[in-house]
């Protein structure tokens, strides 16, 4: 066979395969697929049943025709099951470029191998659709988000789908569908009405809590009056101390410019916005919150049972950040004579002696409350560097606080030399040795981790020590130094920091840690304190509740109202779905970017028709005036449960039908936490999504609503495709596809660009589109192009030049399967070599493995292999060759199989083909070659069987002639074989 057919378009090959060729059979085969149901995914109860003779279920189908071609003729329920998942994506207007479908790709590759080998493989595809990107482009356009999403949606569903896709299109949703923000509002009711019993270490339901109160198991905390006692607000406030979903005032991050509230992640190491990057501020503010910080300990152990990426694993124990250490209170008197406690959370218990002030940070209640620590006037003899030049405390501790909320929490923990703070005018008491300690604010302390205070011990922390010696603080050395310095730490020039070191210069009223080690002054000082209810050995941990309100319209509203004494009620299950009303303004209100005095307005609460309502919630008070919350959920919420809602997407009784989630995500061997089998997205989700989805699947689990712990027991994060980014001497990106190479150089409308690897984007004006590729050469060889680019885990730049290869593969399958002139197939019933048997056989092995291990780069390079071999061998190709060819190639490039699979007789479609399985007895070699070493030099070499055993190899080699000649008559003091290519043998 000739590798250069008739040019296209000509007389002599009217069937070769090119563009135009690709497009008809792409077109025919997918809306074939989707008229017959070809991936549809039965559920186990029944319903979702699949449709037509070449679903999921041939055996169930009225046509079984061709079922000996199927992967599996049992029922589809009664095969092992797969149920594959790709991160939501976000329905851009901009549409795709051809970066963005890697990972859709090889998740479909995945599974249409998985079919091949007789699962049950669910794969479908939604769309997370709330968020800020729609409500901008409202605001810009004065088009509805939901006008300008579902566009999008169209727009993107219809670019997917020329990939060739195989989804269960029945399963598909956004999240934006009444009916599925139903079920997202019902699980936030859930967790709002649950609580963490810490002695069962899981949720449990509201009510139990509340009938421990009131039976009196269960006594309110210390300063509360008894349940008893209590009136409506005051229970509602107590049990808010407890609900998993609670409003309260808390610092947030409030960016004027978005009128709205930031999660953390969201918050640059700038101090700005990811989006729009405006400035961001600390502001206290009225929010609802999760408190996922219940769950931290379960969501540490629980990551030892995934199959993650490690380097995941370690984000998320990072972010969670559990330590071990003591809660210590020291006592300090308010302005108004109450006594309170400053406190803090310490791992170094041991250097109690040493802390000789404390820090609080800006945000603190201490400072920022009208109960707090702050007096009128400066105490007598107050340094004057202490007071900042300000004339009280007061104006100190507020000029202080309003510099501190125009940075960021990076900018507040980076390595600075030069440390700030001002003095509070408050002493608190030290608890082990009875001395006063002066209370400063500083910034380097963060409300974000242990308490928003610290004891500070100068001589053994080294911020602590730059803070000390810029505001003449004492600094005492209690850690005996093992560097050589002396004990006086006058002459020290950095903290000394040790952990196995002896403790001194630590004895005070009834407690002397001298001579300890580290950790025996730990334990000691621990039950000293806890023993005298000054605090206690503790776990404390960096991650904190999750702030779940934003001040945006393009969101989930919160099932909740609020009577007219401001208690939050939830609304009862018949009210949802409670859907988004009409508004003319989906902006919140913004302001001066840079004013930090602002709060937000949200867009909502200028509906007062739908803010107030008159409604019956079913508690037996009857119809009472109510007024919604405002606020609305993040773009994070509908993609904390999206993989149940695939299971059961119609179920109007329930989140999703237990039989149905135990079949496709309930434990089993190797998972004991259950969870989706494959999923697949990028790794900037390590700490956002994931964590959140985790948490939420937890709660849900712990409430008996699912049987799966853990949503995603096997993640995989693919890589990125790159491209270059041109830009002129201004720095500005010019279009990639009108620049031209010359000498080494690159050139734009004769100015000399740079170049540079970057992203791929609109805005960088790199973005190549799929529709662009699909055109001049079809989606089939898209698809073979980026799953052979390279690892799909790593990085990969883009080459367009690069895609014609895989267009020459196809073309050349197509050749071996089909004659270019007449469209006749050319396949002999002829018996194959054993050559081409051998080549074919390594294939099907070595494909198989890298198809099961998403190794696609390399299978396509096996698949290559064969199609060239059949190339140069000449001469018609067998079937017994050219099908089991057709099927490898069917999971990368399922048009052309599905065309090349029915050409050769086929009625079933390919998709549910078997896949081949390899002969063993021509994946083997015949033979290999053996070295025989003596002394470590070669005296011989043996041509033997691949199965030979290790005692045959010995006795083979020690026959040898130019063996017994080296070893002479000294005889063998040892036999070193390593089957079957080395023998080693070490003379006596």
């Amino acid at each position: 066979m000739s590798d250069s057919p008739p040019a296209p378009g000509s007389a002599m090959a009217p069937y070769r395969y090119e563009a135009a060729l690709a497009a008809e059979i792409e077109a025919r085969w997918q809306d074939f697929w989707e008229a017959e149901g070809v991936y549809e995914a039965p559920n186990p109860t029944g319903d979702l049943a699949p449709r037509g003779a070449h679903a999921q279920n041939p055996a169930d189908a009225a046509d079984t025709t061709d079922t000996a071609d199927t992967a599996d003729a049992a029922p589809a329920i009664a095969r092992p099951k797969k149920y594959i998942m790709d991160m939501f994506p976000y329905p851009s207007g901009a549409g795709l470029h051809v970066g963005h479908p890697l990972g859709y790709i090889a998740t479909d590759v995945y599974a249409r191998y998985h079919r091949m080998t007789g699962h049950n493989v669910l794969h479908t595809l939604g769309f997370d659709a709330f968020g800020l990107p729609a409500e901008q482009y409202a605001v810009q356009t004065g088009t509805h988000p939901r006008a300008s999403t579902e566009a999008n949606i169209e727009k993107m569903t219809s670019q997917l789908r020329r990939l060739g896709l195989g989804h269960d299109k029945r399963r598909a949703f956004a999240t934006i569908d009444p009916d599925y923000y139903r079920w997202t509002q019902w699980i936030f009711l859930q967790i709002f009405n649950s609580w963490y019993d810490r002695e069962a270490d899981r949720a449990r339901p509201i009510a139990t809590l509340v009938e421990q109160f009131e039976s009196g198991e269960r006594e309110t905390p210390r300063g509360r009056r008894p349940w008893s006692e209590l009136d409506a607000k005051g229970r509602a406030d107590l049990l808010g101390e407890y609900r998993l979903a609670y409003a309260s005032d808390a610092p947030v991050n409030w960016c004027p410019g978005l009128g709205t509230v930031l999660a953390n992640e969201e918050v640059t190491a700038e101090g700005r916005s990811e989006r729009g990057n405006f400035p961001v501020f600390k502001a206290k503010l009225r929010q609802w919150n999760m408190r996922i910080t219940a769950y931290a300990d379960r969501l540490l152990d629980d990551l030892e049972a995934l199959d993650w990426p490690e380097a995941i694993k370690l984000q998320q124990r990072n972010w969670i950040g559990r330590s071990e250490g003591a809660r210590v209170d020291f006592p300090v008197r308010t302005e108004a004579g109450a006594e309170r406690a400053v406190t803090v959370f310490t791992t170094r218990q041991d250097t109690l002696f040493g802390a000789t002030y404390m820090v609080l940070a800006p945000e603190h209640e201490l400072v920022s409350g009208a109960d707090g620590v702050v007096p009128a006037a400066w105490p007598e003899g107050t340094p004057s560097s202490w007071t900042g030049g300000h004339a009280t405390p007061a104006e100190a501790v507020a000029e202080y606080r309003k510099r501190a909320a125009a940075k960021s929490d990076v900018e507040r923990q980076a390595d600075a030399k030069e440390k700030t703070g001002v003095f509070t005018g408050a002493y608190a008491v030290n608890p082990v040795n009875e001395e006063r300690v002066p209370v400063f604010v500083a910034d380097y302390v963060l409300m974000g981790y242990g308490t928003g205070a610290i004891m500070a011990v100068p001589a053994h922390d080294a911020r602590d020590f730059a803070f000390a010696r810029a505001y003449g603080l004492p600094v005492r050395c209690v850690v005996e130094p093992s560097d050589g310095r002396s004990t006086d730490p006058d002459t020290w020039d950095d903290a000394f920091v040790s952990h196995d070191a002896r403790i001194i210069n630590s004895a005070g009223p009834g407690l002397s840690l001298d001579g300890l080690t580290v950790t025996e002054a730990k334990a000691r000082a621990a039950a000293w304190l806890s023993g005298r209810g000054l605090g206690e050995g503790t776990v404390n941990f960096r991650l904190r509740d999750w702030l779940f309100s934003r001040q945006r319209y393009w969101g989930e509203p919160f099932p909740v109202v609020y009577d007219e004494d401001g208690i939050a009620h939830p609304l009862p299950e018949s009210m949802l779905p409670l859907e988004l009303p009409e508004v003319e303004d989906y902006s919140p209100r913004t302001f001066d970017p840079d004013d930090a005095d602002t709060s937000p307005e949200t867009p909502l609460s200028r509906n007062e028709d739908w803010v107030n309502v008159t409604l019956d919630l079913g508690d037996g008070r009857g119809p009472r005036k109510y007024r919604r919350e405002t606020n609305t959920m993040p773009n994070w919420a509908g993609s904390c449960w999206y993989e149940l809602r695939y299971l059961d997407p119609h179920n109007g009784e329930r989140l999703v039908g237990p039989e149905n989630e135990r079949y496709w995500m309930g434990p089993r061997e190797g998972m004991p936490h259950g969870g989706v089998d494959l999923y697949v997205g990028g790794a900037e989700h390590a700490v956002l999504h994931l964590l959140y989805a985790r948490f939420w699947s937890k709660v849900l689990y712990d409430l008996g609503h699912v049987s799966s712990a853990e949503p995603f027991h096997k993640l995989y994060n693919q890589g990125m495709i790159q491209a270059f980014v041109y830009r002129d001497s201004r720095g500005i990106a010019v279009p990639a596809a009108e620049v031209e190479e010359r000498d080494g150089a690159y050139w734009y409308r004769g100015e000399k660009v740079s170049r540079l690897l970057g992203k791929m984007g609109k805005s960088l004006r790199n973005a190549v589109t799929p529709d662009e590729i699909c055109a001049e050469y079809g989606a089939d060889t898209l698809r073979l192009y980026e799953m052979a680019m390279g690892p799909l885990d790593v990085s990969r730049p883009w080459d367009t030049r690069a895609v014609v290869g895989q267009y020459r593969l196809l073309q050349r399958l197509w050749r071996n399967v089909v004659d270019e002139g007449t469209g006749a197939v050319t396949v002999t019933d002829g018996e194959p070599d054993e050559v081409t048997l051998r080549v074919l056989h390594k294939a099907i092995d070595g494909v198989a493995q890298d198809m099961a291990a998403l190794r696609f780069n390399t299978a396509i390079a096996k698949i290559t292999e064969v199609n060239n071999h059949l190339t140069k061998s000449g001469g018609p190709v067998p079937r017994a060759v050219a099908e089991p060819l057709v099927l490898l190639v069917a999971p990368l490039a399922p048009h052309i199989a599905e065309e090349l699979w029915h050409r050769l007789g086929h009625e079933g479609s390919v998709v549910h083909a078997a896949f081949p399985v390899a002969d063993p007895a021509y994946v083997q070699d015949e033979t290999v070659t053996c070295v025989v070493q003596v002394r470590g030099k070669v005296k011989a070499r043996l041509e033997v069987a691949p199965s030979i055993s290790e005692d045959e190899l010995e006795q083979l080699a020690l026959a040898q002639e130019p063996v017994r000649t080296a070893l002479g008559d000294g005889g063998v003091r040892k036999v070193i074989v390593r089957a079957p290519k080395l023998v080693n043998i070490v003379p006596a």
